[in-house]
């Protein structure tokens, strides 16, 4: 194993550091991770956080920590691109969140001890936002977040500046109203214009309820794989030619073993 400027052997960051350093050096670096940007890294960084939160989700511990090895590679990579580019580093990088971090915890690292952390937090976090120039409220949600949880953090910052409805009665409502609007669109794109109304609402009325949407859609999404491989079993592998009502039976037998 290498060793660091003292003789002993580098900290596991620091080995990953060096890794890094070595496959991104021009002079016998790997050609591939050469060849990679900030853009073109950016979708692998997305995939390895998705397959944390499925490795969670899964409970496994060793697949947690590989995972989350996968994932502080990309911060790694990021912050390699950035140091050859003259940006910054993986130090600046570090740096920067524990700064944020002790400056949006006042209750631990500062004087103040009372008060609402959430309300503290998120006052902070509007003196920051503040500080960098005017902006929009809605400035800052991510793009490249995924449809549902990207909508409902839109409403939610919407909701800080009062344009929001008092209670889930409303979006309620609106569900029914884009419904009825999907019922009368003419055409494909009308339809489609539609039926993004209708989900936006009922991401309103989610959240209203208390529900993250992003999550309730992944449950609803696993149990319907579960089910539907119950079905699968049930069914045979004639399953194709076998008449709707008789796999809505075995849908509802699955069902039914489920709860019982």
């Amino acid at each position: 194993m290498p060793k660091d400027a003292t003789g002993s052997p580098p900290s596991p960051i620091g080995r990953l550091l060096a890794v890094m350093r070595r496959l991104r050096d021009p002079d016998g670096g790997c050609e591939w991770d050469l060849a990679q940007d900030f853009a073109t890294i950016a979708p692998y960084t997305i995939e390895e956080a998705y397959e944390v939160a499925d490795a969670i989700a899964g409970g496994d511990p060793a697949a947690i920590c590989d995972e989350l090895g996968d994932l502080l590679l990309q911060v790694v990579f990021h912050s390699q691109i950035a140091a050859d580019k003259g940006l910054f580093d993986f130090d600046d990088v570090a740096t920067a969140i524990a700064d944020k971090m002790e400056r949006r915890h006042p209750h631990i690292f500062g004087d103040a001890r009372t008060g609402d952390v959430r309300q503290q937090w998120e006052q902070i976090k509007a003196a920051e936002r503040a500080a960098d120039g005017p902006r929009g409220a809605l400035d800052g949600v991510a793009l490249s977040l995924p449809a549902l949880l990207r909508a409902q953090k839109l409403q939610a910052r919407a909701a800080r500046v009062g344009f929001d409805w008092p209670d889930a009665e409303g979006p309620r409502a609106k569900i029914a109203e884009e419904l009825a609007e999907v019922d009368a669109a003419g055409t494909d794109a009308e339809r489609a214009e539609e039926i993004g109304d209708l989900l936006f609402a009922v991401v309103n009325y989610a959240r209203h309820l208390g529900v993250n949407a992003e999550s309730a859609l992944r449950a609803a999404n696993d149990k319907f794989t579960r089910r539907f491989a119950a079905v699968e079993a049930r069914a045979g592998p004639d399953m194709g030619d076998l008449p709707l009502d008789t796999l809505e039976a075995h849908w509802q037998a699955v069902k039914m073993a489920e709860r019982s």
